[in-house]
């Protein structure tokens, strides 16, 4: 046979196994990866009862596809703003997690008489739970509006990207074969300055291209579009020394902040599971039993580890955080198992020469271990909870589960505002930085040449004015955007002087360190083609500082770039607001509270149809308001008691995540994946405090005509207490912050 048809046999062999393998699984409720991983058991070469696949090297370039699609689909549901916002829980358990399993990791493996570089890489592979298995598992236990679930899923977008840096510590660390600081160092930094360049370029360039050309975009050129750019990534990241995975991975990230993102993940969904499918099937082929039979007490003993060890670093970092006893305990029992990362980082360890063989068909019944025992972990949190809470004493649980103490007063504003500069501050200075050390450095290896090859004729000093003006030019508006103030820099830096009169020359300090920055690039790319002695260095910085404290009057050139990096980078918000500004208001406004805004589907045999929403038990039942009901091309903003409901209306329900969730779950489904159709309406939701003697003040709620006029309680703070949903017979005071949903004309006339 040829070897064409060998691998068309092979492919036929391994989808074939894998798709009556995870039939199997899916019929015995456990997650397809377990199906892949068994069939490529049952047709590896270890296992002879089966057709075997023969070409084994062919299967390992399938998979290394497989690895790149799973990164990149990986990436498109990342988005580095989602990071930002997981807040600093998701980081703190995110940092436990993964600092405590690398050391509880080297050290089962120095215990197991590993060598020091196989005790790293499993400290490296054990810190990773994973997301395909706990979003699986939170879907089939009904979990994803659980309290902890935002914790957990915030958790997992911060592992993710530390499995990505630490992929990159790990090739380094291998390649070099020993443990160099400052090599370590300059490998994490080389690493941050591609990550942010990648970032800066790709945002400014693909949403801009995207946008202009997306009347001619077909699915087909979409798809073609994305899987290009992906591997082109790939190659890029390639040839600056990191791992095909870390490329794929970033322009994931990059396409995720377009308002194609959606789009692209259902596209690219069946070839990342297809090219998946081949990966895990090879990872079940590495399974040998005479090896897993050897060392099943080491399996054994990193099972235990890992289910323990996840479960305490996850419940510890919980508690770190301040999110109480019982969703911490949630959160550290739904993270313990190994996860996809695990097998990319043992297979780099492999492919490395720095773990011997045995070592990954290890860590992959592990993993299947873990797996399997996911759903009744996050089980068990539960009784393990119920049992901690009645045993401990009252002092300990009011500890454990009381929140970070928010203090008030005009010092805390004056050190918020601090922060909030100082944090604006870096990321400007980073970000302009990376663009001009990328300029610098292009200009030094490329231009010079350039210009040689060009104008071969040109005298020495020609040259050099030639090659430092193009460079100054090309950089111009960046060291601009460097050392001169944004709007928003601005505001929060006059909201300081107005605090204290004294803020002005720490302000004054942090302009001119940045104006300082800026000179010093400029006087980097004259020193590289003229020699320049003190007096020199010290004209340019006097003539540097008057001339960007002149240029901050005409900044069109800095400003057109900004602006158009910003429109690029909250596109895809701006147009979800658009589509659905009730969703997006309570899920970007209340997302400190226990509020959650779902849209549900009626069923046609669901026993509301044809009730009025008077009639309904939505509030008696589940506690939860209708904001807005979708039928068919028509939106019922703030629906009036009396609106019938009808099957397939859409219905937005609004409610705490636990009503919410066993509303949806009654309703036997869950979360539309489609957007809602586009809407012009003038509709947010906003917090508006109520005045002595206004409309509201002193009544129940049942005493007003809210609906009537189009507004809706969402839920009312008072002091430090937050009611959801509130009931008829609540009244309210002065004083008392209500957020409103509807029309902002006809809230704001309710609260005047």
């Amino acid at each position: 046979m040829s070897e064409e048809l060998n691998l068309v046999r092979d492919l036929a062999v391994i989808l074939i196994s894998a798709g009556i393998f995870t039939i199997i699984s899916k019929a015995l409720k456990q997650p397809l990866i377990l199906g892949y991983i068994v069939a490529g058991f049952l047709v590896g070469p270890h296992f002879n009862l089966f057709p075997n696949v023969t070409g084994v090297e062919s299967v390992d370039q399938w998979s290394e596809i497989g690895i790149i699609f799973l990164l990149f689909a990986l990436g498109l549901e990342f988005s580095f703003k989602k990071l930002l916002k997981v807040g600093s829980s998701a980081l703190i358990t995110a940092g436990c997690v993964c600092i405590g399993m690398f050391v509880i990791g080297m050290t089962v493996g120095q215990a197991l008489s590993w060598t020091s570089m196989e005790s790293i890489f499993l400290g490296g592979l054990m810190s990773m739970s994973s997301t395909t298995i706990i979003i699986k598992a939170y879907n089939d236990l009904g979990l994803k509006s659980a309290p902890q679930s935002a914790l957990v899923f915030g958790t997992l977008v911060v592992e993710d990207l530390i499995a990505v840096v630490l992929m990159v510590f790990l090739t380094t660390l291998a390649t070099a074969n020993k443990f160099a600081g400052g090599e370590m160092l300059l490998g994490l930094a080389k690493l941050l300055f591609f990550l942010v360049l990648w970032f800066l370029v790709g945002i400014f360039a693909i949403p801009s291209l995207l946008k202009r050309t997306r009347k001619y975009l077909s699915d087909e050129i979409l798809l073609i579009i994305s899987i290009g750019l992906c591997f082109g990534m790939v190659v890029l990241a390639n040839y600056a020394g990191f791992s095909s995975a870390l490329g794929a991975f970033v322009m994931g990230s990059i396409l995720a902040e377009t308002i194609e993102s959606e789009h692209i993940s259902k596209l690219v969904v069946s070839i990342k599971d297809l090219f998946g499918a081949i990966f895990f099937v090879s990872v079940g082929m590495m399974i040998d039993p005479a090896v897993i039979a050897e060392h099943w007490l080491t399996i054994l003993i990193l099972s235990l580890v890992t289910a323990i060890g996840m479960t305490l670093f996850g419940t510890f970092g919980a508690l770190l955080s301040g999110r109480g006893l019982n969703v911490a305990l949630h959160t550290g029992f739904s993270l313990a198992q190994l996860g996809e990362f695990s097998f990319i980082i043992a297979g780099l360890g492999v492919s490395l020469g720095v773990m011997r063989g045995f070592i990954y068909p290890v860590i992959i019944a592990v993993s299947v271990i873990t797996t399997f025992t996911t759903p009744y972990m996050i089980k068990a949190a539960d009784p393990v909870s119920k049992f901690l809470y009645s045993r401990l004493s009252p002092t300990m649980i009011a500890r454990l589960d009381s929140a970070p103490d928010k203090k008030k007063g005009s010092s805390k504003k004056e050190q918020s505002l601090w922060r909030g500069l100082l944090k604006k501050y870096l990321i400007r200075i980073v970000t302009y930085g990376v663009i001009l050390v990328a300029i610098f450095l292009g200009s030094k290896l490329y231009l010079d040449k350039a210009a040689y090859d060009i104008f071969p004729g040109w005298s020495q000093i020609t040259h050099n004015f030639f090659c430092t003006g193009v460079t100054l030019a090309v950089m111009l508006p960046f060291l601009l955007g460097l050392a001169v103030n944004g709007s928003a820099i601005k505001k929060d830096a006059a909201a300081l002087l107005a605090e204290k009169d004294s803020n002005v020359w720490p302000v004054m300090s942090l302009v001119l360190i940045r104006i300082l920055i800026a000179i010093g690039f400029v006087v980097a790319v004259i020193a590289i083609h003229f020699s320049l002695s003190y007096w020199s260095i010290l004209l340019i910085a006097v003539a540097g500082v008057a001339f960007f404290l002149i240029a901050r009057k005409s900044l069109h050139s800095f400003k057109g770039i900004e602006e158009r990096f910003m429109s690029n980078l909250n596109a895809k918000e701006e147009i979800q607001h658009h589509i659905a500004p009730i969703l997006t208001g309570i899920n970007s406004k209340m997302g400190g509270h226990d509020v959650a805004a779902e849209p549900v589907e009626v069923s046609p045999a669901c026993e509301l149809v044809g009730m009025t929403l008077r009639e309904a038990p939505l509030r008696q039942r589940y506690g939860i308001n209708v904001a807005k009901i979708v039928r068919g091309g028509r939106r019922i903003l703030i629906p009036s008691p009396d609106e019938k409901i009808y099957p397939y209306d859409e219905l937005l329900a609004v409610g705490t995540r636990k009503e919410v969730s066993r509303f949806m779950e009654d309703m036997r489904l869950g979360a539309l994946d489609k957007a809602f159709p586009e809407e012009n309406d003038d509709v947010a939701v906003e917090p508006y405090s109520i005045k002595a003697g206004s409309y509201l003040d002193g009544k129940m709620l049942r005493e007003t005509d809210l609906r009537q006029r189009n507004c809706m309680v969402i839920g009312v703070v008072r002091g430090e207490e937050s009611v959801m949903n509130p009931k008829a017979d609540f009244r309210f005071t002065a004083g008392d912050i209500v957020w409103l949903a509807g029309s902002r004309a006809d809230c704001e006339a309710v609260v005047s």
